[in-house]
């Protein structure tokens, strides 16, 4: 597979572009894009969106993130590589992405809240919602993954 199904970004153009305008917007928000990414590869990886998992895991490799904590996001909850913060926003991202087993529970919520401001849970909010869109179109469309080159890695 080396095409999407359909050349999508095209065909829907303006809700392509406002999808990657809500990235941007995160992207200046206070959260952080390494945050934002660390949760885009978690969701992506739940979701088993592909493309998604690689493009996310190559931006936190551009951004300098350890190997070790980078190979342990599938495992976050067994591991101390994660600080209180970055554990707080994968929990919250994974009971957003995984509402059939359940909503989240209050102390989900209220968890949060001793390491986000109520604007940065709302980015966070939809910094989940937006990754949850972006695999819904990279797995509908069987977005490829192509090698990388070793310089490009």
């Amino acid at each position: 597979m080396s095409q999407p199904r359909l050349p999508y970004r095209e065909l829907s153009k303006d809700a392509y572009l406002a999808l990657a305008s809500v990235n941007a917007a995160l992207g200046r928000s206070t959260l952080g894009q390494k945050l934002c990414d660390l949760v885009f590869l978690r969701v992506s990886q739940i979701n088993g969106c592909a493309f998604c998992v690689d493009m996310h895991s190559h931006d936190l490799v551009q951004q300098n993130e350890d190997v070790q904590r980078l190979l342990s996001v599938p495992t976050w909850r067994e591991t101390e590589l994660f600080d209180a913060r970055e554990r707080a926003a994968l929990n919250w991202a994974e009971r957003l992405t995984t509402l059939p087993g359940g909503h989240p529970a209050d102390a989900d919520f209220e968890a949060l809240k001793a390491h986000f401001s109520d604007t940065e849970i709302a980015d966070l909010t939809f910094a989940v919602a937006v990754i949850n869109a972006w695999n819904r179109l990279g797995v509908g469309m069987q977005l490829p993954v192509t090698r990388r080159t070793a310089s490009a890695a």
